[in-house]
Formats: C-alpha cells, structure tokens, sequence
C-alpha cells in the first residue's frame, strides 16, 4: 500500500518583467515569502531565491483513481515574470502501476483551467507587470508523486526490488517489463537521497519522492522552480526569435530604420541580459548542499544549460547586429561630415575666387 501526494505543477510567463515592490494579495488572498522547512542541517543565513506564495482555497475535484478530493492549490511568483501554479491531492494506492493513471491530472487541474485562472491572477496584477504577454495553452507541465516511506524503510533495499517499476512510473508504461535495461538504468541514474529512507528519482516529466510531507516540500519546491526556469527559458527563446527576425528585415532596408532599429536592440540586450541572469541566480541553493544537488539533476534532466547557452547565443548574436548597427551610423556620421567639410572648401573656394573672376 502506498499512501501520499501527487502534485501536478504548471510555469506560465506572464509578463517580460515585474516591477519590484512586494505584492499584498492576490485574488484576495495574502501574498506571504516560502519558507523552508528542512529535516537536515542548512545554512543559518539561506542564500536562495525566495519566491512569493499565495495559498488559495482548496477545491473539490474527483480523482484519476476514482473518488474525489480537496486540492490543496498553492501560487508562487517570480519577479522576473514568471508564475507557477501547484495543485496536489491526497493518494492511495496498492501498487506504483496504479500511480500510471495519475500523470494526468483531473478536469480542476487540467492546462485549460489552469489558463482561466492565470487570466485572473493576469487581471488583479496588471498595474505590477510589464508588457503582459498573452496567456497560451502552452504550460509547462510536471507531475511529482511524493509517498510516505513505509516503517523500516531503507531506500537502497526498495530501489533493488522496484527499479524497473519505478522507471515504468515516471515513463507512463504500464508494463514495466517492455522497459530496455539501458532506459531504466538511464532515468533512475537522477537518484538522490540525504537520509537511508528517502529517495528522489527525476526524469523530466514526473519525479517519484518517498519522503515525509514537511522535508519533502522543500525538494518540491526545487523541482517547481526549476520548471519555471524552463518556462521563462523558452519565452526568452521565442522573445529573441521574434526581435532576430525583425531585426533581420529591418538590417535590409536600412536608411531611416536604423535609428529606431538600434535603440530598440540595445533595450533588448539590456533588458534580456538583466532577466536571464536574474533567472540564472534564483536556481542558486549556496550552502545547502543537498537542495544543489536535485536542482543539479532536475535542471540536467531539463537541458536548462543547453537553454541558457541558446539564449546566451541569441544575446551575442543581437549584440553583433547591434554593433554592426553602431558602426554603420558611426560611418554615416563620418561620410556627413566628410561632406559638410567639402561643401566648407568648396564655399571657401568660391569666396577668395568669385571675386577674382568678376576682375
């Protein structure tokens, strides 16, 4: 018998950016920091990111393994203009198979209602956005199933007799034996633990925690924020897609556009520079060691370096239609002013000979 949690979370990118002073509610209900609660030794003074949460009422919904249940729904925001949206209900079940049926989540926590609800919490925060974007069925989407260790619990014992179980959980196959031994080795190879009777296994849609619900939050929390990395990771991608593409058919005309063209690149650059490294630093867990070591291998699981290095490419190669740009008008003022000093000469010329050929 497994009893605990699964909690299905979704990133949105709502916004290119927010402006910086503290929210007071949401939807009516108070906007509070996420607080730790860790079981294992961390830093006195904690160095990492601090989204802002908003707990929201629990609703009611029937369950993907019959039955129904409150969801515990829980909102956090990023400043860089990011929201993730956590949706968790209670489970029980007799065997991991069963847990197949709950990476899609019920008719509450599905993408389309998910979406009428980041219009909401869009509408009660848009004197706090800058430049909203639209809202788009387009989440990205995580399921993390946390149970509750079972007494005498030791995970390196469990995960022997379960490996191919557990790989056939995170990878929706109901048949654990149609599982290559190469697949199964790979996804539990983001295996982490702290203690003898916890255990993490990441792959990159789902995530199997068996820890006890106060500890676990905090891996919980990791794993949300590297999903809303991701989600920002993309909107950049598509951001900088768009302005490359302008950009390119602006470079084409020239003349009159430069102007405008320029200084709209160099906002950009600012702008995205700024944001990808303030994205960048709230995955940084600086001292506590664990917490590191599953955003290492939940943002390895995600490519979130690969993004980061994409995006940072799109940056440079912005930056050198930038520069292209500069130099162009630089060479622009240059042959101006050529011209002003030999239409200058060319006055001066006339002045000392007109009046020798009136002679």
């Amino acid at each position: 018998m497994f009893k605990g949690h699964v909690t299905w979370l979704y990133a949105f990118d709502i916004a290119h950016d927010m402006r910086r002073e503290p929210l007071q509610s949401v939807l009516g209900r108070r906007v509070e920091p996420w607080l730790q609660a860790s079981d294992h030794r961390v830093p006195r003074q904690s160095f990492f990111h601090r989204p802002q949460i908003v707990h929201l009422p629990s609703v009611e919904s029937v369950l993907p393994g019959g039955g129904s249940a409150n969801l515990e729904r829980t909102l956090k925001i990023l400043p860089v203009g990011g929201l993730s949206l956590a949706f968790t209900a209670p489970v029980q079940v007799e065997r991991l198979e069963d847990l197949v049926a709950w990476h899609e989540p019920p008719p509450l926590a599905a993408v389309s209602a998910m979406r009428h609800l980041v219009q909401m919490v869009v509408a009660d925060l848009k004197d706090h956005l800058i430049q909203p974007t639209p809202i788009t069925e387009d989440a990205e989407a995580y399921t993390v199933f946390r149970l509750e260790p079972p007494d005498g619990f030791e995970a390196a014992a469990w995960m022997a007799e379960n490996r191919r179980e557990v790989a056939a959980l995170l990878t929706q196959e109901l048949d654990p034996t149609r599982l290559a031994e190469e697949k199964v080795a790979e996804i539990l190879s983001k295996r982490l633990g702290y203690y003898k009777d916890d255990l993490l296994v990441v792959d990159w849609d789902a995530a199997l925690l068996l820890d006890k619900r106060g500890p676990a939050m905090e891996v919980i929390h990791v794993l949300e924020l590297a999903n809303l990395q991701l989600c920002e990771m993309e909107a950049y991608d598509r951001l900088l897609d768009t302005a490359m593409e302008r950009a390119y058919a602006d470079l084409g005309r020239r003349g009159h556009y430069n102007r405008h063209l320029m200084r709209r690149l160099g906002e950009l650059r600012v702008d995205l520079s700024r944001l990808s490294d303030e994205l960048t630093h709230a995955g940084k867990f600086l001292g506590d060691w664990h917490l590191a070591r599953v955003y290492d291998a939940v943002s390895a699981r995600f490519h979130l370096s690969d993004w980061q290095r994409v995006v940072d490419d799109k940056l440079k190669t912005l930056d050198d239609l930038y520069q292209v740009l500069k130099h162009d008008q630089f060479n622009r003022w240059l042959l101006l002013l050529e011209l002003v000093v030999i239409v200058i000469l060319v006055l001066e010329a006339g002045v000392v000979v007109y009046p020798l050929l009136r002679k």
